[in-house]
């Protein structure tokens, strides 16, 4: 069976969505939990990649350092307006059910 994709949510969004997902069997941490709230982006990336964790984000920064070729276990870039919590979660879940770790390397979804 392959691997599931774990994720990690940037300080950006929401708690309740982290409940949501693990609700739902998915494992998934947060920046304030890991002790990182206050690391740079470059560093929130490299204990994603270190962990093998798809970023969660709402942070446009990370988009740039994907762009400038910086290695990564996946992005999921969530815009800005428009979406709701469940919005979120229901997406994050279809990414989970449908993708695999290898096939997130270095790789940019957007919500």
């Amino acid at each position: 069976m392959p691997q599931s994709i774990r994720f990690h949510l940037n300080e950006h969004l929401a708690h309740a969505i982290a409940d949501g997902l693990r609700r739902r069997g998915i494992d998934v941490t947060t920046t304030y939990e890991t002790g990182l709230s206050a690391a740079s982006d470059e560093e929130q990336l490299a204990f994603a990649r270190s962990h093998d964790r798809i970023l969660v984000t709402r942070d446009a920064d990370f988009l740039r350092l994907h762009q400038s070729g910086r290695r990564h276990a996946g992005i999921v870039y969530v815009r800005q307006r428009g979406r709701s919590v469940g919005e979120i979660i229901r997406g994050l879940v279809l990414l989970w059910e449908l993708l695999t770790p290898e096939e997130m390397q270095n790789h940019v979804e957007f919500l």
